[in-house]
């Protein structure tokens, strides 16, 4: 057995990683049981969507070979913008797929009509402005720029968000979606972009945490009366 000056420097260091670690342990635990207990695609926005919506058929397309296109269409997709039909080419050119003019970008009227397309009918637009950038922890960040944030009178304050260059809809966001994105960043550790694993802080934390853990063993192994007895037994 250990003795009594190293069981209390044991119990010292116990205690103070379990005081130091608490708070992130405490965030480990909150974060874990929100995740358990929500239905990813209502946080995905889903019930939000209108996930009957299928793409409208259009007729007498002009053809991709036609337009005037630098070394070539490599990908193509086709954009319904306010009842016309558009080519989004090479992933940086929108063109008029009837008449081949160039489309530099899109109006708010033609952002809500796309948005519209794309949610649950219902839904009251409170206000709609363009945005240039966004900083590491916007909820609308790692995709396109810029973009129409289209803001609706709803208690879960929803937004929608449609990028001008492509006239595509991006994403939907409301307020369960922004706890999970904060509860997520506390339980990655990942405070800038929020899905890297690898930081040294989260390192460092779980190192600490497996200590702290076999501390405890270790303090109950030293403590114990039962152990206690048994090494006294086996000396006799």
């Amino acid at each position: 057995m250990v003795n009594r000056h190293t069981a209390l420097k044991i119990r010292k260091t116990h205690r103070y990683l379990g005081l130091f670690l608490g708070i992130q342990f405490l965030f480990w635990t909150i974060s874990g049981l929100y995740f358990s207990w929500t239905d990813i695609d209502e946080i995905h926005g889903d019930q939000f969507k209108n996930l009957e919506y299928e793409p409208k058929a259009f007729n007498d397309l002009i053809s991709p070979s036609e337009l005037n296109v630098s070394k070539g269409v490599k990908t193509i997709e086709l954009r319904d913008i306010n009842n016309l039909p558009y080519y989004w080419i090479n992933k940086k050119l929108l063109y008029n797929a009837i008449d081949g003019s160039l489309k530099t970008k899109i109006t708010k009227e033609e952002a809500l009509y796309i948005a519209k397309l794309n949610l649950k009918s219902g839904l009251v637009v409170a206000s709609i402005e363009q945005i240039n950038e966004t900083g590491k922890h916007h909820e609308y960040r790692e995709k396109l720029l810029p973009a129409y944030v289209i803001s609706y009178k709803t208690d879960e304050a929803i937004k929608a968000y449609v990028s001008i260059n492509d006239g595509k809809f991006q994403t939907v966001r409301h307020r369960a979606w922004r706890w999970f994105d904060f509860l997520w960043m506390t339980h990655t550790m990942d405070y800038e972009g929020r899905d890297n694993f690898n930081t040294i802080i989260l390192r460092a934390f779980s190192l600490l945490g497996l200590i702290t853990v076999l501390s405890g063993f270790l303090l109950w192994f030293t403590s114990s009366p039962s152990v206690k007895k048994l090494f006294k037994r086996n000396k006799k």
